[in-house]
């Protein structure tokens, strides 16, 4: 039975709209459901509540899902691309449609606000529009050639079957990220969502198959199979996906990339950040502020781009924790379906597990807290998955703070001297996804984002690390794993490059000038 808080912000209308039922099938081909395997029941961390059930895809059910993928790509292939562009461009409308309700699933199954669930269904509709302009300029290059009565192009095709694994976080986004490009590029995807959110991915599933009927698609371009890491290892493995593109930890990302790299398959892989934001003594903190508590609290600190350390020069450093720790003072924390509140849950308790350790090992390697962590608990804290966001003095070179831990937890750290020595302290992590410098110095920015800079795949002045925008490719370097989605020329790797050569000639001169005279 769904809960009075649930029927309060129209839940049960949400569900209905997008096609979700008290059991559903976690294997189609498009048109198609089925599912043979054990059943998931998916909880709302936001009330703790059943929000569906789920079967999940077994070994014969994926089989079958690629099996119409292979199908699929054989047509899908010989459709013109801007034809293709047309049929996401109404993909955008229909998620146009379902903004409201699928926003409201996102933020009742993962439990990010409300706003931020809009926000992500807002870049699905971002992305479907950035791919309709896209389908017309899928460029190659034309070349001189060094042979008289030659020349030389580039050309790209449709690669095959794209594999894309996706976590929990940005349930429905990054798999948008990825379809709309695949898609008007020619290529057909089978998605393994995250089982920590799968009605989401149902749901996905449900608008893109009345986009697909209305077009005439063929059955297997768009392929869902949940389930668990055994699945995610069958596509990993499967000499039939040319590109799996993984989401989520290092760990994960290390695993798919060592399975796709055995059978010298394309890997794009967008996996953990240790983000900071350097705040200078020149910092407007009316931009610090907004910026690295929203960085921080955002999603419940739960965004691979979210705020994990704030450096800060000792000139403004007792400002800015003062600053900080007061708005920590001044958060709201409750139900993500309301737009009172400004941090929801957890995802679930095993994640709230992993804070408390990160919060205990960070004091017992000299952490001083300044803003107090904690589980809530009592009315509207049912589910077990509310946490206070915490702010911690310490070192860079803390284990804990060298470990992307996926909760609300600010570590808050101090530098003297130049700038030169607050990049050097940013950049000695691991991992390498986004990054942030709070300056009005022109030469601390760019010495910010010079070669000697920062080292992430995502450099930002006077803005936060959280958040991307549809045409800027995003992605990290080191252990974030070096892949790039959505804008630039990431379409490139969802495509096959191929160099031609043409002589129209009736002379057969070779290269380098080579002389071979029979």
């Amino acid at each position: 039975m769904i809960s009075e808080a649930a029927i309060q912000f129209g839940m049960q209308e949400a569900l209905q709209q997008l096609g979700i039922k008290e059991i559903n099938d976690g294997t189609s081909t498009g048109s198609k459901w089925f599912s043979n395997g054990k059943i998931i029941e998916s909880y709302s961390p936001a009330t703790g509540e059943l929000i569906g059930k789920v079967k999940s895809s077994t070994k014969e059910d994926y089989e079958t899902a690629m099996q119409a993928a292979t199908e699929a790509f054989k047509t899908w292939r010989l459709m013109p691309a801007p034809k293709r562009g047309e049929i996401v461009r109404q993909m955008g409308e229909e998620l146009r449609k379902h903004k409201e309700a699928l926003g409201k699933l996102v933020s009742f199954e993962m439990g990010k606000s409300y706003q931020e669930g809009l926000g992500e269904v807002q870049e699905m509709i971002d992305i479907c529009d950035f791919a309709v302009g896209l389908s017309r300029q899928l460029h190659g290059l034309t070349m001189h050639s060094e042979r008289p009565g030659h020349r030389m192009y580039e050309q790209y095709h449709p690669l095959g079957i794209v594999g894309i694994i996706s976590a929990f976080n940005f349930p429905v986004a990054v798999w948008n990220w990825n379809t709309a490009l695949a898609w008007i590029c020619g290529d057909v995807c089978v998605w393994k969502p995250s089982e920590k959110a799968p009605i989401t991915a149902i749901a996905c599933q449900e608008i893109t198959k009345q986009v697909f009927d209305a077009n005439g698609v063929p059955e297997g371009v768009s392929g869902l199979v949940i389930g668990g890491a055994e699945i995610g290892k069958l596509m990993a493995e499967d000499k039939r996906v040319p590109l799996v593109s993984a989401t989520g930890s290092t760990r994960m990302g290390k695993s798919v990339g060592e399975a796709v790299g055995a059978r010298l398959g394309k890997s794009l892989l967008e996996l953990g950040g240790n983000n900071a934001i350097i705040i200078t003594p020149t910092a407007d903190l009316n931009i610090v502020l907004p910026g690295a508590v929203f960085g921080a609290v955002g999603t419940c600190g739960q965004r691979c781009t979210s705020t994990r350390r704030l450096i800060v020069h000792e000139d403004v450093y007792d400002t800015v924790k003062n600053a900080i720790a007061k708005a920590y003072g001044q958060l709201k924390i409750g139900n993500p379906l309301d737009q009172s509140n400004h941090v929801g849950p957890l995802i679930d308790k095993d994640a709230v597990e992993a804070y408390l350790n990160a919060l205990e090992q960070a004091k017992a390697e000299g952490g001083n807290i300044i803003a107090e962590g904690g589980v809530l608990t009592g009315p509207g804290y049912e589910s077990g998955c509310y946490v206070k966001p915490a702010l911690v003095e310490a070192k860079n070179e803390y284990k804990i703070v060298q470990h992307e831990t996926f909760a609300p937890i600010m570590y808050l750290m101090k530098y003297s001297g130049s700038v030169e020595n607050a990049i050097a302290i940013q950049n000695n992590v691991p991992q390498g996804l986004s990054s942030a410098i709070m300056t009005n110095d022109l030469k601390e920015s760019e010495a910010f984002l010079a070669a000697t800079g920062s080292d992430c795949g995502i450099a930002n002045v006077n803005i936060g690390t959280s958040g991307a925008e549809i045409g800027g490719a995003f992605g990290g370097e080191k252990e974030t794993g070096g892949g790039r989605e959505s804008g630039s020329d990431a379409w490139k790797v969802y495509m096959r490059r191929q160099t031609n050569t043409v002589n129209y000639s009736d002379q057969l001169p070779l290269a380098q000038g080579i002389k071979f005279d029979l």
